[in-house]
């Protein structure tokens, strides 16, 4: 059992940053994946970007270079940096960690930014 629970999402101006944080408790010894999600509204839900076990990473055409991933496990969270944010970006984004075959997600967070 793996519990997450984003933090880090607000109102941000278009060209800002902001940094979203996903904690996760539980059973966090077996999480071999987790990615970043967003869904916008009227829109469906995409994948931002996924780091493996491995430390690999890989990212939406549409934030790629704008976006990074990254994972502390002393702190068992992973991370979403997001520079140079855009309109389009607004969503709520959604924390997704990967244990064998199962999946667990987070409560999700709000990202808005503003022309």
């Amino acid at each position: 059992q793996v519990q997450l629970v984003e933090s880090g999402g607000g109102l941000v101006q278009a060209g800002g940053s902001l940094k979203l944080s996903c904690a996760a408790s539980g059973s966090t010894g077996s999480i071999n994946v987790m990615r970043w999600f967003r869904q916008a509204q009227g829109k469906e839900r995409e994948l931002v970007a996924r780091i493996g076990s491995g430390g690999g990473t890989m990212y939406a055409d549409s934030v790629q270079g704008r976006f990074t991933i990254s994972r502390d496990n002393a702190k068992n969270t992973v991370y979403l940096q997001m520079n140079s944010l855009k309109p389009e970006d607004t969503a709520v984004y959604f924390c997704n960690a990967r244990v064998f075959m199962t999946d667990y997600w987070g409560q999700g967070t709000q990202v808005t930014v503003s022309s």
